[in-house]
């Protein structure tokens, strides 16, 4: 067998340790590999970065819902007068009230609906009626009201928190997503860069296969033992097989971009060296059990539990929505001690020392006459939670699908790789046997170039096939959702 054809077989099926082709210099640059790839997309890579502020964001949402419980001081302080109507002590002047308010109290909400305020008030009315003498009212103790129907219990009031949570794991796994999804394309991207320097490489071999025969069809033609047809045939072969190669470098340099843009970068030459990469090797063939990773996936699956914490926003505010159909009737009531006197500080002690016992009791009771506002909203909640059912049965069966058809594309693609090393070495003895049959004179340059043409093909297929088998390799992991598992990545390292 030829040297070059040698040479071709043994890059094709081998592989070397680095691609490192340039359309004029070859790069000095350590070479790229994919591990490191991943590295600096998932540190620089704008969407990771803006993804990784989410959770925070959700975090802070459930931090907020909380604060719906916390209790408030409240300090209050009011002036007002007020005369009598219909009545005079002069003919110009009616009786007059002016009174004076103050109010220190703490004030909440229990997680089971319960509004309470603790504190103290003081009331200072004077007037016409007592010569406007100081007359202060105290009270200390505390108020509630209490929801008996409508807003009772912790799965009306605990609606918020449950809802911020949900959410809070929703933007969590969302951002697990953006990096799978990150991930898998650099791997994606990674594998057609290194197909299009295989493109390249067989572009040029193809090239100086047909110059080389091209040479020597201008030596037999000396010595009058070809035609200058022959020679033409191969001066066109040549021609355009250099075109194949401006294409085949152009193809590189837009890929190239395409990684420089994953990786966070924001140079992206249209020429130079090209981007020197550690080259994959034939991923090793592997079986694997689309059942059982089935049920995997529905475990850690991003966006199924997305889907989930989705169904249960849904639930809570489903369960809202029936509360709030019902009357709304709530006991109010109070308990303290109070003081009257002239002296506030006389009528503060009087509450300190419980001189006066206060308290009251009762019910406050409304009910809609129509209810058309509830119940719009509970018929509306009650559909939308069984849509959200049915869109989750149809999440999973779109996983069972992409499960199983990766696994297909693994098994096919593994299939497809010993094809096609088959055909390799099959086109390569081909191709070999054409050039002995021309040099005896039993063939023609156009069979050689066609079989030339077709080792091109062959190898271009057997370079397609291996960076296909890896990609399937890469879209089973993220069907399942066991991409950053495979790949070593926690997320606590993303954070900004």
């Amino acid at each position: 067998m030829p040297f070059l054809h040698r040479l071709f077989l043994s890059l094709a099926c081998t592989g070397a340790l680095t691609v490192m082709v340039t359309a004029t210099t070859v790069d000095s640059a350590i070479p790229l590999s994919l591990d490191e790839a991943i590295r600096l997309a998932l540190e620089n890579n704008q969407s990771v970065k803006v993804s990784a502020y989410d959770p925070l964001i959700g975090r802070a949402g459930v931090l907020a819902a909380y604060g719906s419980f916390d209790p408030a001081l409240t300090f209050a302080r009011s002036e007002g007068e007020t005369e009598e109507p219909g009545t005079y002590i002069s003919p110009q002047t009616r009786p007059l009230t002016q009174s004076d308010n103050y109010s220190l109290t703490l004030d909440g909400l229990t997680p089971w609906g319960m509004t309470y305020s603790v504190g103290a008030t003081a009331l200072n009315q004077r007037g016409t009626f007592n010569g406007f003498t100081d007359s202060y009212s105290t009270f200390g103790g505390i108020s509630i009201t209490q929801p008996l129907l409508r807003d009772f219990g912790f799965g009306s009031n605990l609606a918020g928190l449950r809802v911020a949570r949900a959410n809070r794991g929703i933007t969590e796994w969302q951002h697990r997503q953006t990096v799978i999804d990150t991930v898998t394309n650099v791997i994606y991207v990674f594998n057609n860069l290194q197909q299009a320097h295989d493109n390249l490489r067989i572009a040029r071999l193809s090239r100086d296969l047909a110059a080389r025969l091209l040479d020597e069809n201008q030596k037999r033609r000396r010595v009058g033992s070809i035609s200058d047809a022959d020679v033409t045939q191969a001066e066109a072969r040549v021609a355009n097989r250099e075109e194949a190669i401006l294409s085949a470098e152009r193809s590189v340099r837009d890929i190239e971009n395409q990684l420089r843009r994953l990786l966070g970068r924001t140079d992206f030459p249209t020429n130079g060296n090209d981007l020197a990469i550690v080259e994959l090797p034939p991923s090793p063939p592997i079986t694997v059990s689309a059942i059982d990773d089935y049920r995997t996936a529905l475990d850690i699956r991003p966006d199924y539990q997305a889907a989930r914490l989705g169904l249960k926003i849904v639930k809570t505010n489903d369960t809202v929505a029936r509360n709030q159909l019902l009357p709304r009737v709530d006991f109010v009531g109070s308990y303290g001690h109070g003081g009257l006197d002239p002296n506030f500080r006389t009528a503060r002690d009087q509450v300190r020392d419980r001189d006066a016992r206060a308290y009251s009791a009762g019910f406050v009771v409304r009910v809609p006459l129509a209810f058309a506002e509830g119940r719009g909203r509970a018929r509306a909640a009650r559909l939308t939670l069984r849509q959200t059912e049915a869109d989750l049965v149809r999440l999973e069966q779109d996983i069972a699908l992409g499960v199983s058809a990766a696994a297909g594309q693994i098994e096919t693609t593994q299939h497809r790789v010993e094809v096609s090393r088959r055909a390799l070495e099959l086109a390569h003895q081909a191709l070999d046997a054409e050039e002995k049959r021309l040099k005896a004179g039993t063939s023609t340059t156009f069979f050689v170039l066609q079989q030339q043409e077709l080792l091109a093909q062959v190898e271009n297929s057997y370079a397609r096939a291996l960076a296909d088998q890896r990609r399937a390799l890469a879209t089973y992991e993220r069907e399942t959702g066991t991409t950053l598992e495979r790949h070593q990545i926690t997320l606590t390292d993303l954070q900004p």
